[in-house]
């Protein structure tokens, strides 16, 4: 038989399924200095913070894509959202979800961990069959469908490597599972601003915008979208975008590339619920692009990347927040060569709202600052990267003559030894 009684015990799979679900922020930091790890603080900050957390988030959004005041009411929860609708099947639909809901099923029910801990079984299973030919696209056999989806209903942990299932079973039931969520993946919340982001375009010589996808700034965009999903949405996306990510690389033989795979899994994760196709108005193509970028950046978008949030946040809420022990971390000993060098806190103005001008100088001093700290670091390869960092966000501009003369002069002296960059693969 397919099915195991539960033991007493936690089982190894569930065990290790909730350990990579459920703790995908909570790895081991230590082999790297904390200040530089934001994800650390960014955890702390959304635990022990959450408002100012989410209004960090938000105003860095804002920074990125336009909102207006009804779109980002809806963004930030203060509006109900206003999405595309479909006047047939609402009713039918939501009294079928509240039968779903009083059995406390699987399929239908609201996301729980323990509901994304039972498919993470045909997450794994998927996982290692990555080689079928047309896995998402070809249906499976309905019959041992319905078998596979009582048993992960009913909480039973699942051998399916005995061949009693096929690798399409179990593709078809993981695009059933999110198509009957009560919400998309994304959240109904978050469709307005996905459709935003996949107009962020490049801008030519002239200022004038182009049809080119800005990709550094859509992947910034949706790590910070990302920060704002429910934590169940985002380690279930987290675990979706790999296994898409990974099914797409093996596109030479199962013939399913990123943009396929969108066009299976968009009506599952961003479409509006209720809603048909030509309710969308034109809006599909985009949706269906949107989630292709999501699948190939996704290795990039549950990082907090080295962007004027991550500035905000070690120099505004880390000396605010952080004790005077977590400032000693980033060099492993309270006589390192970082923890002499204080976070400056910025003034809190009573009055009107700090001008752009004013914004904008905080901003460079504040990378000034930082840019010193890491000059101060023992010669790295983790302290040349952190530099370039730093200079990508504002430039050379940000630095005095005397600092500019002599990161001329290292970049000279290094250049030629230098290892070539490698260049990563959407």
């Amino acid at each position: 038989s397919v099915v195991h009684q539960r033991s007493s015990g936690p089982s190894p799979l569930l065990s290790a399924s909730k350990s990579n679900v459920f703790n995908i922020h909570e790895r081991t930091l230590s082999s790297q200095p904390v200040i530089f790890n934001p994800d650390f603080f960014v955890e702390r900050l959304r635990h022990e913070h959450p408002q100012e957390f989410t209004d960090l988030v938000l105003s860095n959004i804002t920074r990125l894509i336009d909102l207006p005041g009804d779109e980002f009411s809806q963004l930030s929860g203060e509006a109900e959202p206003r999405l595309p609708s479909s006047s047939a099947g609402g009713f039918l639909r939501s009294l079928n979800f509240l039968k779903r809901k009083e059995k406390g099923l699987v399929f239908g029910a609201p996301l729980t961990e323990e509901g994304i801990a039972q498919i993470y079984q045909l997450i794994e299973y998927l996982s290692k069959n990555l080689h079928v030919e047309g896995l998402f696209r070809v249906p499976g056999h309905s019959l041992r469908q319905a078998a596979l989806r009582e048993m992960l209903n009913t909480g039973a942990e699942i051998d399916l490597e005995t061949g009693d299932f096929h690798p399409n079973d179990a593709a078809t039931l993981l695009k059933a599972f999110l198509g009957e969520l009560p919400e998309p993946l994304l959240t109904h919340r978050h469709y307005l601003a996905h459709l935003k982001i996949g107009e962020l375009t490049r801008f030519d010589e002239q200022g004038n915008k182009t049809t080119t996808p800005d990709k550094e700034r859509q992947i910034e965009a949706f790590q910070l979208l990302f920060m704002l999903l429910p934590p169940a949405n985002r380690s279930l996306l987290k675990l979706l975008l790999d296994l898409l990510y990974h099914t797409a690389r093996n596109q030479h033989v199962n013939k399913m590339s990123a943009i396929n795979l969108a066009t299976m899994f968009a009506p599952h994760i961003i479409w509006p619920k209720n809603v048909t196709a030509s309710d969308l108005q034109g809006n599909i193509e985009k949706l269906n692009k949107g989630v292709a970028s999501l699948i190939r950046y996704s290795q990039k978008l549950f990082k907090v990347s080295f962007t004027s949030f991550c500035l905000h946040l070690s120099h505004y809420f880390l000396p605010k927040f952080c004790s005077s022990d977590d400032m000693t971390l980033c060099s492993g000993a309270k006589n390192g060569p970082l923890a002499a060098v204080p976070l400056s806190t910025p003034t809190k103005r009573s009055g009107p709202e700090v001008s752009d001008t004013e914004h904008q100088n905080y901003t460079q001093s504040a990378l000034r600052e930082l840019y010193q700290q890491v000059n101060k670091m023992p010669e790295s390869a983790k302290k040349k990267k952190l530099i370039k960092q730093v200079l990508k966000v504002l430039g050379s501009q940000i630095l005095t003559d005397k600092e500019n003369g002599h990161l001329k002069s290292r970049h000279s002296s290094t250049s030629e030894g230098s290892p070539r960059a490698i260049n990563e693969t959407d």
